[in-house]
């Protein structure tokens, strides 16, 4: 036939690959060119889609819990002891603070300046931050004059001249002894003459003058001085005046009476004899021949004033002039020195700055040059750096002074301090609290003072808030240790521990679980930190042996 012979030539002259390969195998398979690398992607999507049905059955499978499952999760887990070893270490009971570190008693610095009379103008010596004022120091000039520091707890308002006296007098005494001058008279409380000298050598120890007396008290002074010139003048008349009424008859008054006496006695004679009388006699005074009478009366008058004559002389009113003279001396010789006394050297209350604790370190400077004082003009504190921190009433019980404490600096090494005060701030009772209660909710400040620091280190800690670490008792060392959650009393009160019995202790939970305790009684020590220490104990007890705490 056509078609088979067709067919056959085909097959005898076409070369035959096989059924895998060539024109021959592709036409076998009725497939085209390219149709085998198509074959090949289509088995690893299949793979890959088989993996991935894989992964997510076995996902499902855990996410899937069956009822059973559940519930045996569900169960509580067996009951077992919780147990820790017991430790060896040593146990502090600490209080902890936070304090500021600052200087100590800081305050704000007034100048008295009503006894100015003018502005008081700041015209120089104005300190710069961190100057330390000491004994005598200038703490700025005001008006031109000095204000100088002393050491003294009253401040200064008034100015302090001869004759005032008071606390302040006293305080300015103190205060000139401290700085090697003698004050005079340091048991009193008067401004005296040598007050006023001392006052002169402070000011030449500064480098000042000292104040000068105003011309009105000058004039004062001389005219006080003219009157105790005058006064002394009427005193010396007055005493001569005295002295020569005091002074009596003369001899020569003396003899003429005497000899007047004689007379009238021989006048007499001659009266009685009936004789003529004597013809020396003056004229009148003779009593004539036989007047007897009258002779005796001339007589008796004559010897009168003789007698006279030697009687003291009533000197009643020159004596009341001298007393009188005197009075006015002494009141002129204390005007004197009053006046004088205005001319001493005074300390104005402008001129002088009364300062405690010194030295003093300058914190603030609130004037200016030029500027005119109307309020503070510095703030100073002491030259000790302290740290203030505050305390509930249950931790300062346990703190005293003497206290050594812990902090860190800011260069991150270790700084020591020691508690020099504990001190409540006592709070007012408010709404019919009672004072009582009131006190027991205050608060305590606690000062404590850093050890030897470096000038850097200050500088780093000043204004800075540090915690500070108290330990308020300690161990001797390391001691046995347990938690406190492992005592239990006993039926006498007696504390005991319960240790896990067994030669051979085991170390998982799970195998302790079955296992036998014993109840060991114990004597405790310090607790702290959550351990306690014990002292000693029934039965022998080391480190790494363990106690329950827990079921």
């Amino acid at each position: 036939m056509k078609l088979s012979r067709s067919r056959a030539d085909r097959a005898e002259g076409a070369p035959a690959t096989g059924a895998e390969g060539g024109p021959a195998g592709e036409a076998a398979l009725g497939a085209t060119p390219g149709t085998g690398l198509r074959g090949h992607r289509l088995i690893w999507l299949v793979a890959g889609i088989a993996v991935l049905s894989l992964l997510a059955g076995i996902i499902v499978s855990r996410l899937v819990v069956s009822p059973a499952q559940a519930a045996a999760d569900a169960q509580a887990p067996a009951a077992g002891l919780i147990t820790v070893p017991v430790e060896k270490k040593v146990i502090a009971n600490d209080v902890t603070l936070r304090g500021d570190v600052k200087y100590d008693d800081a305050v704000q610095v007034k100048v008295e300046t009503a006894d100015l009379g003018g502005p008081a103008v700041v015209t120089g010596q104005v300190p710069a931050l961190g100057t330390e004022l000491g004994q005598t120091s200038i703490a700025l000039e005001v008006s031109g004059r000095p204000v100088i520091v002393l050491p003294g707890e009253l401040p200064a308002y008034r100015t302090l001249r001869v004759g005032v006296s008071g606390p302040d007098v006293a305080q300015l005494k103190a205060a000139l002894a401290a700085v090697g001058i003698d004050p005079g008279k340091a048991d009193s409380n008067v401004y005296d003459a040598a007050t006023a000298t001392a006052v002169d050598k402070l000011y030449a120890n500064v480098g000042y003058p000292s104040p000068s007396s105003d011309d009105e008290a000058r004039a004062g002074v001389e005219a006080a001085a003219e009157g105790v010139k005058g006064a002394e003048e009427s005193l010396a008349a007055a005493r001569v005046t005295l002295s020569s009424s005091r002074g009596g008859a003369t001899d020569v008054e003396k003899l003429e009476a005497d000899n007047a006496v004689r007379a009238a006695e021989r006048a007499l004679t001659a009266a009685q004899a009936g004789t003529p009388p004597d013809p020396a006699a003056e004229p009148g005074t003779a009593p004539q021949p036989g007047d007897v009478a009258g002779a005796q009366d001339a007589l008796t008058l004559a010897r009168a004033q003789r007698a006279a004559l030697d009687k003291p002389k009533d000197v009643a009113a020159e004596t009341a002039a001298v007393t009188a003279a005197q009075r006015a001396l002494e009141d002129a010789r204390k005007a004197l020195t009053e006046a004088r006394s205005e001319t001493l050297t005074a300390l104005p209350a402008s001129e002088v700055l009364f300062l405690s604790s010194l030295p003093r370190r300058v914190d603030e400077v609130l004037v200016e040059r030029g500027a005119t004082v109307s309020g503070p003009v510095m703030a100073v504190s002491g030259a000790t750096l302290v740290i203030e921190a505050s305390a509930g009433s249950s931790d300062a019980e346990l703190l005293a002074p003497g206290a050594k404490a812990t902090f860190v600096l800011p260069d991150d090494s270790e700084g020591t301090a020691t508690v020099t005060s504990v001190e409540a701030r006592k709070a007012e009772a408010e709404g019919g609290e009672s004072k009582a209660d009131a006190t027991k909710g205050s608060r305590f400040t606690v000062s404590l003072a850093p050890d030897a620091l470096t000038p850097e280190q200050i500088t780093l800690l000043q204004g800075s808030n540090v915690r500070l670490t108290i330990p308020v008792s300690s161990t001797a060392g390391e001691v046995l240790a347990v938690p406190v959650a492992a005592l239990t009393a006993g039926p006498g009160g007696e504390s005991r521990v319960e240790v896990l019995r067994g030669e051979a202790r085991a170390k998982s939970a799970d195998k302790e679980k079955d296992r036998a305790t014993d109840l060991v009684p114990v004597t405790t020590g310090l607790a702290a930190g959550g351990f306690v220490e014990i002292v000693s104990s029934d039965e022998p007890l080391e480190p790494g042996d363990k106690v329950v705490v827990g079921r």
